[in-house]
């Protein structure tokens, strides 16, 4: 049987020319939230991605520049793919190194959606898979100092929501037991890994410690494994998660130890090949699966989605409908299992 790969590789693509479109959302006074997304236009269709960097002058540089690179022309998506390997796509250098790897996702997603649109198919056709309702967690940090208000105010609202949570310093013993209490959090989000970024959360063997052994059914993700760290995080090994430092399958084969689940974030794997990789290294070695999302404003949130229902539907996925973010979210938003939602063609969402 032949890979996930390849099932899409030889689509043929007509991209005749393409535009930027500005997404922004104000999600607080100290942080506004922009992305691009991308419009391929070919033989009357359009497809779309969504570049997700974080930086806004990353994304402002991007826009200003234009649709200058040369994707118009007639391909396959492996070809495409192939010749967008060989294109600069940053006018100005990248602020992080990941975010390189977020504008090729937005591409490459644009191009696979408009081969499908063109070709007639949805993705699980072509890829002879079925998607399935999926569930999601909530991401959600409990302000400074933490306290049960922001997450009661979801619970209030939608009471079979659940949750990640990232854990901090203002974290204590009375305040897990209230977490505990309510039945919703499923994995708490250590955030070890990251540095020089906003949620930078560093290691404190104390804190590993509380929400370790005070979260018995939790998945631990992205701990910062260090000498004074890991004699409270050793016991709970077979809890541990990685999400940040996922960047491809020898991340996975890299880590400390075999994992027994892992976030296979799609942008943050950076392209249709290491993506397709990674969940095939995963599903060979029953390394079980989630998704996560990157604050995305329009098309990628429904493609990670629609991946997530395909891949791994019934994990922990972090791509909560983006309503969810709000400080307040409104009523009527969609529960948990999210239904399925693929479109007739293309790598569309809802």
């Amino acid at each position: 049987m032949s890979g996930l790969w390849e099932k899409v590789a030889d689509l043929p693509l007509e991209i005749e020319d393409y535009a930027l479109e500005r997404l922004q959302r104000d999600v607080s006074s100290a942080f506004t939230r922009v992305s691009t997304v991308l419009r391929f236009r070919g033989d009357g269709h359009e497809g779309l991605g969504e570049d997700v960097s974080y930086e806004v002058e990353d994304q402002d540089a991007l826009q200003a520049a234009g649709a200058t690179q040369p994707l118009a022309g007639t391909w396959t998506l492996e070809s495409f793919c192939d010749h967008l390997a060989t294109l600069d796509l940053w006018p100005e250098p990248a602020r992080h190194d990941a975010s390189v790897l977020y504008r090729v996702w937005a591409y490459e997603s644009a191009a696979l959606d408009l081969a499908l649109r063109q070709a007639g198919l949805s993705l699980t056709e072509a890829l002879g898979r079925e998607a399935r309702p999926m569930t999601f967690v909530v991401s959600l940090r409990l302000g400074e100092p933490a306290t049960m208000a922001p997450l009661r105010a979801r619970l209030d609202r939608y009471p079979g929501l659940r949750f990640k949570l990232d854990p901090t310093a203002s974290w204590d013993a009375a305040l897990v037991a209230d977490l505990v209490a309510t039945g919703a959090v499923d994995t708490v989000d250590l955030k070890g890994l990251y540095q020089g970024s906003v949620v930078d959360n560093p290691a404190d063997p104390a804190l590993y410690r509380l929400v370790a052994e005070g979260f018995p059914d939790a998945w631990i993700e992205d701990p910062a494994i260090t000498d004074e760290t890991w004699p409270a995080l050793e016991p709970y090994q077979d809890r541990i998660t990685w999400d940040g430092n996922i960047h491809s399958v020898e991340d996975i084969i890299s880590l400390p130890f075999p994992p027994h689940m892992v976030n296979v974030k799609p942008s943050r794997l950076g392209g249709l090949r290491p993506l397709f990789k990674a969940y095939e290294y995963c599903d060979d070695r029953s390394i079980a699966m989630y998704g996560g999302g990157q604050f995305e404003l329009g098309v990628g949130r429904g493609q990670i989605q629609y991946l997530a229902s395909i891949f791994h539907p019934d994990g922990p996925n972090d791509v909560a409908p983006g309503g969810y973010n709000d400080v307040e979210p409104p009523a009527g938003l969609p529960s948990s299992p999210l239904p399925v939602a693929a479109s007739a063609t293309g790598f569309r969402w809802g």
